[in-house]
């Protein structure tokens, strides 16, 4: 072991913050052993730690990436208002990673938009693709880069944002990159809400509301194995007015198409609605072995 490079798990005596390429290219070099990467944008909370812990048990050394991506905002919605706590973010991080990357969005985006980009395909025109058009190709540029940029070994992506794990799964096998994808369960509040960003927009009113999403989630678990099941607890959920719904569906995780009675093997059960404005996502893989 160098003497930079601690024990997995270990406490790091400090994390460095670089803002430039140059920077993390040359704190990236300075690493021996493996390396992780947890690609954020930033608003760190709980379940971002434990994509952090995660990338710890696994991995020498840890880079944490910090960046709010204009690329995956589309007219209309809150990049602008997205919460930028550095500080915040940094204190939090302090000696759970080595390096915390937190580019400007000239340095990531010479030029913007960008003259050569990613496209995710149709999986990324379906679901949040739908509600989002060009979401997707937002995000596969931007994880394109940042993994060129930190070269990791894996890095690690949290399940609930199901689609956007799907969608990266294939970046990385279509484009041959050499990194591997190591999906973290769901963190969830004690209420049983999926721990979100976006949840600092929720009053008591709205969370309460919100809840519909993780319960109809546990509603769908213990109806497996049975497909039909699942597929009936999903639409009863859709008559339910607690929250706007989007869709609630369960799909193949592989194609993301939805499922058919003679589906068995894993079913990913995705919900996605609005409650007092913001939009809000949970998701779940059941195993279904009956019709």
């Amino acid at each position: 072991m160098t003497q930079d490079q601690s024990p997995r798990g270990a406490r790091r005596a400090s994390t460095r913050l670089v803002t430039t390429k140059a920077e993390l290219k040359e704190n990236r070099a300075a690493m021996t052993g493996t390396v992780a990467a947890v690609l954020t944008m930033g608003a760190l909370h709980a379940g971002h730690l434990a994509l952090v812990e995660r990338a710890r048990e696994l991995a020498d050394h840890v880079i944490l990436t910090d960046f709010v991506n204009p690329l995956q905002f589309g007219p209309g919605e809150d990049y602008e208002a997205y919460p930028r706590p550095l500080d915040a973010d940094l204190a939090l991080v302090d000696g759970l990673v080595d390096v915390v990357f937190a580019p400007s969005v000239e340095e990531m985006y010479p030029v913007l938009p960008p003259t050569v980009s990613v496209t995710a395909g149709r999986a990324g025109t379906i679901l949040e693709g739908a509600a989002r058009p060009g979401h997707f190709d937002g995000v596969v540029t931007v994880v394109a880069k940042l993994l060129q940029l930190t070269a990791p070994d894996l890095t690690v992506f949290g399940r609930k944002d199901a689609q956007q794990l799907a969608i990266i799964q294939r970046l990385v096998a279509d484009l041959d990159l050499p990194v591997r994808i190591e999906p973290v369960d769901i963190q969830r509040e004690p209420s049983g809400l999926a721990r979100s960003s976006r949840n600092v927009y929720l009053d008591d009113a709205a969370r309460e509301q919100a809840l519909v999403l993780s319960r109809t989630i546990s509603a769908a678990l213990r109806a497996a194995p049975s497909v039909g099941a699942i597929r009936d607890v999903l639409a009863a959920a859709l008559e339910r007015a607690e929250i706007d719904w989007d869709y609630a569906l369960a799909l193949d995780p592989a194609s993301l198409e939805e499922i058919g009675p003679e589906h068995r093997g894993e079913v990913l059960v995705v919900l996605a609605g609005t409650v007092g404005g913001t939009r809000l996502l949970d998701a779940a893989v059941a195993v279904a072995t009956a019709p």
